[in-house]
């Protein structure tokens, strides 16, 4: 089993990460977590208020591509072990530009692996379930599912996964990977979809659906992707993949009334657009493997999350 001690987060002040950091500063035998942002238009400081007044909370402004403070930070911190979510991930930026997809999600996975290999470390790699592609119905992906990206995004994700699969292959690196479903929760950049949709609604503009807006998401609440990014590390086997899903499949459309509804909005501000290219259809994936291995599947239900989410961000994006 793996302990904790001093951990880094890198992608800590994004949406995802200061989620785990929380979660992490309430686990037994954490000594100092550390985050490491570059602070992009997605990484906001002010995800981590209250964390941040923890004495053993830290915070380090800079680029997972640069190896040279990587290192120092990793030997003057004492760090024991790497959580990297750092990551460009809205599908729409990639389709624009991959340039900084591939320099973060590729590039920078790759310098963490070179230094967390060098410091015996171990390191979590937070993943997607993009990178299988479209999943016909009822079908679901498992772990060794083939890889099948249809965007920048997915593409430089599934070549992260593949450096770190590499790397314990090659050199028996302590590296575990974790796939993931759409999340949802407080403190979301609203480009994403639902805190997106939420702005639009209480300016009552039209949500803009791509296609028939019919397109498949499974939804899964930010603090049980947590607990299975935790779970995962404690537990799990050098160069295994473990999948996490809220078994909670909803049309984007469907999600979209689901706001309305909440904020009693009208229907009427549904409004369809053309599709994206190369716009997946559907995302599944199975959390057998998750659940054998230590247990986990999720605990927060939609029907109770997401009003309660959906109330928060709403709270968030009026201030």
């Amino acid at each position: 089993m793996r302990r904790l001690g001093n951990v880094l987060v890198t992608g800590g002040a994004g949406f995802i990460g200061s989620s785990l950091v929380r979660h992490l500063l309430r686990q037994e035998g954490v000594g100092k977590v550390l985050v490491l942002d570059k602070l992009t238009y997605a990484g906001n400081r002010a995800n981590l208020d209250g964390p941040d007044r923890d004495p053993r909370f830290l915070f380090a402004e800079g680029d997972v591509n640069d190896r040279g403070l990587v290192s120092e930070l990793m030997e003057r911190e004492g760090i024991t072990g790497i959580f990297h979510l750092a990551a460009e991930s809205h599908v729409d930026r990639s389709i624009e530009d991959s340039t900084d997809f591939i320099a973060t999600n590729v590039c920078g996975t790759g310098t963490l692996l070179e230094v967390a290999r060098a410091a015996g470390v171990p390191l979590l790699h937070c993943s997607t379930d993009e990178v299988y592609g479209s999943i016909e119905s009822p079908g679901k992906a498992k772990e060794d599912a083939p890889l099948n990206p249809s965007s920048a995004y997915a593409a430089s994700k599934a070549g992260a996964d593949l450096l770190c699969l590499a790397a314990a292959r090659t050199h028996r690196q302590d590296v575990i990977i974790t796939r993931c479903t759409n999340n949802y929760g407080p403190r979301q950049y609203p480009e994403k979809l639902i805190p997106f949709f939420i702005k639009k609604a209480l300016r009552d503009e039209p949500l803009p659906l791509y296609g028939d807006g019919l397109q498949i998401r499974d939804w899964i609440h930010v603090d049980d992707h947590c607990r299975g990014m935790l779970a995962a590390w404690k537990t799990g086997k050098v160069g295994q993949i473990f999948h996490f899903s809220g078994h909670c499949e909803r049309t984007n459309i469907g999600i979209a009334r689901s706001i309305l509804d909440a904020l009693r909005k009208p229907h009427s501000l549904l409004s369809h657009v053309d599709d994206r290219p190369g716009h997946d259809r559907r995302y599944s994936l199975d959390t057998e493997k998750s659940l054998m291995w230590f247990g986990w599947q999720p605990e927060v239900s939609f029907k109770e999350g997401f009003p309660d989410v959906v109330r928060a961000l709403a709270a968030e994006l009026r201030d």
